[in-house]
């Protein structure tokens, strides 16, 4: 009699996920060790990851950057395929784009010195909340301190005019919306930045993948057999055993773990890796979801309510061909930096959208492109998924229009001319857009959002809670008959250093993995 192997089903095609099954498949001590299985809800594979095209640029619709080059594993791997260079231009081929035009509504641009002093603020108000800064021994809440520095900013009358102070004002708000990207916090005070000490970010410089992020997907998956990974197959049900089986008839025998998908299919396993993003298992242990039979245990459904999910979404624009004014230097749009009048004003350009608002810029996604790229995060980005292209045009064009006008007049320092923009001025040289396309994490149900961050509340205790494999460890499971690692749970969310980031998941993949190798003592690295 021929002994069955172990099957391991790994939910989800994302980084996490498949990482997991390119370690156990190519581990060299469990060849035909395990039966391998990879389910996967949509109809591709790369999850969170996923690159596309758009006006002839390669983009990517989620995961951009490679944060920090300097013993990043996805780097190494970007390195090894030959991804890193192209002849097709990709999504910020020129790094960070340099010499940013920051300009107030209504048309002035910002004096450079103006705005490196409040990026500076605002950089060393960051590290001292996180605990970046602080050489004493003294308990300091870092949000509190956010939170009293950033009111300084908010208490100012407006009078109708651009004070210094409003200036300042304004330009400490446009830090914030980019901060809520980077966190993917919709409200920033939500975020607990001494818990956020915590997080590293590799060394060296942050760059994108020229081939695109999916080649590191597709470098992954490459080693696999064909027919490992099913797509289409989404788990509506895990049924698992926290306790030990009487019987065998009712047990184990096709494994302690039962799948159940949508089409009403099943299949068992020994071991299931969930990968699934925070968001899914945040509506999966609702009272009306039944995704866990029986549900979770208690210190792992805390951990999943109190850390933080957030919605951003990517808007790519296509410029039409006959935007341009007759001036070369002109041609293509700048690095626009945008900080808005606050909301009591009454200059306040009643066309510009409230969803606009809260975005900190709108630039090529590298030198001299046509494609331009927006950032929103929270309530915005929610929004912009349920707008019309028509919208999202009108509302674009009605903000730029404000900020471009010709001349730019630099406030706070010598009055010049940056570029003779002029939107739907008489000269005719409207910006126009012949196309949009957006990212849709919010409400697309395999994602429900976009990464995690630590919330108010959570702690990075938390993250490793959601990391612990089920069923919990209690006393010698073989002598007990219940079967260990039952569910294994990895992605971006159960890396306590490393969430919301692609390498997060990745280390978190290699984690399960080997937690299974060392289970069957097999040499896990």
């Amino acid at each position: 009699m021929v002994a069955k192997k172990p099957r391991i089903v790994i939910i989800g095609a994302g980084m996490a996920g498949l990482t997991a099954a390119n370690k156990l498949y190519t581990s060299a001590s469990s060849k035909d060790l395990f039966e391998l299985c990879v389910v996967e809800g949509g109809n591709r594979i790369g999850g969170r990851i996923n690159t596309s095209e758009f006006g002839g640029d390669r983009i990517e619709m989620g995961a951009t950057w490679i944060h920090g080059i300097g013993g990043s594993p996805v780097h190494k791997i970007a390195q090894q395929i030959n991804s890193l260079e192209s002849e097709q231009p990709w999504e910020c081929m020129d790094g960070f784009l340099d010499e940013p035009k920051t300009i107030v509504e209504g048309g002035f641009e910002l004096n450079p010195s103006l705005v490196e002093s409040i990026s500076t603020l605002f950089k060393n108000l960051m590290d001292f909340a996180q605990g970046k800064l602080i050489e004493s021994s003294e308990n300091t809440e870092g949000v509190d301190f956010y939170k009293l520095a950033a009111k300084d900013y908010k208490t100012c009358k407006s009078n109708g005019n651009w004070s210094r102070k409003l200036l300042e004002e304004a330009n400490f708000a446009m830090h914030e919306n980019v901060q809520r990207t980077y966190t993917s916090a919709g409200d920033l005070l939500t975020l607990d930045f001494g818990a956020e000490s915590e997080y590293q970010m590799f060394p060296g410089e942050e760059i994108t993948i020229a081939k695109g992020y999916l080649s590191i997907i597709e470098s992954l998956a490459s080693v696999l057999p064909k027919g490992l990974i099913q797509l289409g197959r989404k788990v509506a049900r895990i049924e698992w055993q926290p306790e030990a089986q009487q019987s065998m008839e009712n047990g184990y025998a096709n494994g302690p773990v039962k799948l159940h998908f949508c089409d009403g299919s099943v299949m068992c396993a020994d071991h299931v890796v969930v990968t699934v993003s925070l968001g899914v298992l945040k509506a999966g242990i609702g009272e009306d979801s039944g995704m866990f039979s029986p549900p979770l245990p208690s210190f792992k459904t805390e951990a999943i309510s109190r850390l933080g999910y957030g919605v951003v979404n990517k808007l790519f624009l296509q410029l039409s061909s006959n935007h341009a004014g007759k001036d070369e230097d002109c041609n293509k749009f700048p690095f626009l930096q945008m900080a808005f009048h606050r909301a009591d004003s009454e200059l306040r350009h009643k066309k510009i959208p409230w969803w606009m608002r809260r975005t900190a810029s709108i630039c090529p996604i590298y030198k001299n492109s046509s494609v331009l790229l927006s950032w929103f995060a929270g309530k915005e980005a929610v929004e912009l998924e349920s707008l019309s292209d028509e919208e999202i045009i009108n509302g674009v064009s009605a903000t730029i229009s404000s900020f471009l006008q010709a001349p730019q007049k630099q406030v706070n320092g010598n009055s010049h001319e940056f570029c003779k923009w002029s939107v739907g001025g008489s000269n005719g040289n409207e910006v126009k857009f012949s196309k949009v396309l957006k990212s849709k994490w919010g409400n697309d149900p395999l994602f429900l959002g976009s990464y995690s961050y630590i919330a108010v509340g959570s702690s990075g205790d938390d993250m490793d809670s959601l990391a612990e494999p089920l069923p919990a460890k209690i006393g010698n499971y073989e002598t007990a008959g219940c079967p260990p690692l039952q569910i294994l749970f990895a992605g971006e969310a159960t890396h306590r250093n490393h969430y919301s980031t692609t390498h997060g998941a990745y280390l978190s993949g290699l984690r399960e993995a080997n937690r299974i190798l060392q289970h069957y003592h097999c040499i896990g690295v």
